[in-house]
């Protein structure tokens, strides 16, 4: 029989994160921050309220794979094209190569086993995080937040493919390869048929006169694509988070056709996977988080500023081919937010520590550099924007 008792503290934990954070509105931290922490207190290396069993494993799963659902939706592909697309392609490209080289080094110094895992992992970008901070500074729409964006979800999309490609399957790289064709040939199938059923005049009627009823058959629909991707990836062999965020991204494509598209769609998504799903997986990152191993040794808690230094370089200084075309100091605000990362972390470093790649003491230094880099570099590109504000003002003719 399932519990509950473990699953209604760590929903608890997930209602008051936020709650107590609206409190202090000046406290700009974002809420899974606390999550993460939350969890780690109320988890076996600090109080020990919860440990973690079938129910809660179940739904943190179900939050994992909404995360990187939602992720997709982030693709905003009418964008992609031109320097929009060019220069944050190059900027992966270079954080790659700097990635790989990074790791080598820290293999070479005897701080980690699997180079190649940790390197793809420094790939990525959090765009939940940099999203809103580009929103509430009003840049989402200029050619510095276009290119941010669009850095953010190559990065994304990239990393996913690559921990994908090198991590999954059994019969090595070439095989997974043809396993992710196969995957993304399904994909297109479903959206060839999904835009197929749009000129159906029936079927455009049915899902008018259903979307707003109890059936909710747009949400059910997403529900559909969302797990039919995640058990196809599995059964291939493939990492079921590949499977979900093409899934947002097939929905992304089909979701553009004026008279299908339903304005509250992917807000009703956002509200299922950030108010039920997607905090249950933060705080169970919490729960799971190996504090003990972490500071059992100061040779793994000095590494958590080698993994923010790491991100720095890998995520940051890419940013530098964006110089000719937003100037210097947004730049340095785009190297900040692209090193913001931690959603990946927690999802590569879990896949990591289940395969026996990296030990515990790795991932909670990786997860541990992933939040304070959410801690400070949204913050500090915030400050920067707004020194530039302020200086732009101060030279206004007539100021």
């Amino acid at each position: 029989m399932p519990e509950f008792g473990g699953l209604l503290i760590v929903v608890a934990v997930a209602f008051a994160a936020p709650f107590l954070l609206g409190l202090f509105p000046r406290l700009r931290l974002p809420s899974v921050v606390l999550e993460i922490v939350a969890g780690i207190v109320i988890g076996p290396a600090v109080l020990g309220l919860v440990e973690l069993d079938a129910t809660i494993e179940v739904v943190a799963l179900l939050g994992l794979a909404f995360l990187l659902f939602l992720a997709g939706l982030e693709i905003e592909f009418d964008k992609l094209r031109g320097q929009t697309l060019r220069l944050p392609a190059l900027g992966f490209a270079l954080s790659f190569v700097l990635a790989v080289g990074v790791a080598l080094a820290l293999q070479a110094g005897g701080s980690i086993d699997a180079p190649l895992l940790v390197a793809i992992t420094l790939c990525a970008t959090s765009l939940g995080v940099i999203i809103p901070v580009l929103k509430d500074a009003d840049e989402v729409s200029t050619t510095f937040g276009q290119l941010v964006v669009a850095a953010g979800s190559i990065a994304d999309f990239g990393a996913i493919i690559l921990l994908s490609l090198f991590f999954s399957g059994e019969g090595g790289v070439g095989s997974t390869v043809l396993l992710i064709g196969a995957l993304l040939v399904l994909a297109a199938a479903v959206f060839v048929a999904a835009r197929s059923a749009e000129r159906s005049k029936s079927v455009r009627a049915d899902l008018q006169r259903l979307q707003d009823t109890t059936a909710q058959i747009r949400v059910r629909g997403a529900m559909v694509l969302l797990v039919a991707s995640a058990a196809v990836a599995e059964r291939l062999g493939l990492e079921v988070i590949l499977g979900t965020f093409i899934a947002g991204a097939v929905l992304t494509l089909v979701d553009r056709d004026e008279m299908m598209t339903h304005p509250e769609l992917r807000r009703k998504l956002e509200a299922i996977g950030f108010g039920v799903f997607i905090p249950v997986f933060f705080v169970t990152t919490g729960v799971r988080f190996d504090l003990d191993a972490l500071l059992a040794d100061v040779a793994n808690l000095a590494m958590v500023p080698v993994f923010l230094a790491a991100l720095v370089v890998v995520r940051g200084l890419p940013a530098l081919v964006y110089r000719s075309a937003i100037g210097g100091r947004r730049t340095a605000v785009a190297a900040l937010l692209q090193a913001t990362s931690l959603p990946f972390i927690v999802t590569a470093t879990t896949i990591g520590v289940e395969r026996d790649l990296v030990s515990s003491a790795e991932s909670a230094a990786l997860i541990a550099a992933g939040l304070f880099s959410v801690l400070l570099f949204p913050l500090g590109g915030v400050l920067l924007l707004r020194g530039e504000t302020a200086r732009a003002e101060q030279e206004r003719p007539g100021a």
